[in-house]
């Protein structure tokens, strides 16, 4: 009865972060994902769309990105997109296209790219955290890679 089916998640469902929510802590998504509420934390997904409304504090990494509300962090993405009503405080690397529409601000480094296939794959959304818990279930320590050097916490 229940089952029975085998439901997958297809790529084009989407996810909502409602205006009355806020978040904090890493957000992975195969799918896409509508910002309106507050994020504090990095966002990883397939597109990912900060509303109005919504605000993003860390980083954005996401084929397709949509910025209409408040972002202070670093975005990387294929295709990029700061509205009239975005406000972004932080660097930019786009591989494909960047758009900023009239009104839109932007305070960072803007970088094309030229890596035009895109990391993220649901393997390496979900990967993380498995990999995570298995190595502290064997007592092992976290490792914390920095983009100059990588350490032992």
């Amino acid at each position: 009865m229940f089952g029975d089916k085998k439901n997958k998640l297809i790529d084009s469902e989407r996810s909502l972060i409602s205006e009355t929510v806020s978040i904090e802590g890493t957000i992975n998504s195969s799918g896409a994902i509508d910002i309106g509420g507050l994020v504090k934390g990095p966002v990883y997904s397939k597109e990912i769309i900060v509303r109005e409304t919504g605000s993003v504090t860390g980083s954005i990494e996401a084929d397709r990105v949509e910025i209409h509300g408040h972002m202070d962090g670093k975005i990387q993405g294929d295709d990029i997109v700061i509205g009239g009503t975005g406000t972004v405080k932080g660097d930019i690397e786009f591989a494909n296209n960047l758009k900023t529409e009239n009104g839109a601000d932007i305070d960072g480094y803007i970088k094309k790219t030229n890596a035009a296939k895109s990391k993220l794959t649901p393997d390496f959304l979900f990967s993380k955290s498995k990999d995570e818990k298995k190595s502290k279930e064997n007592g092992g320590s976290d490792t914390v890679v920095n983009k100059d050097s990588e350490i032992l916490a």
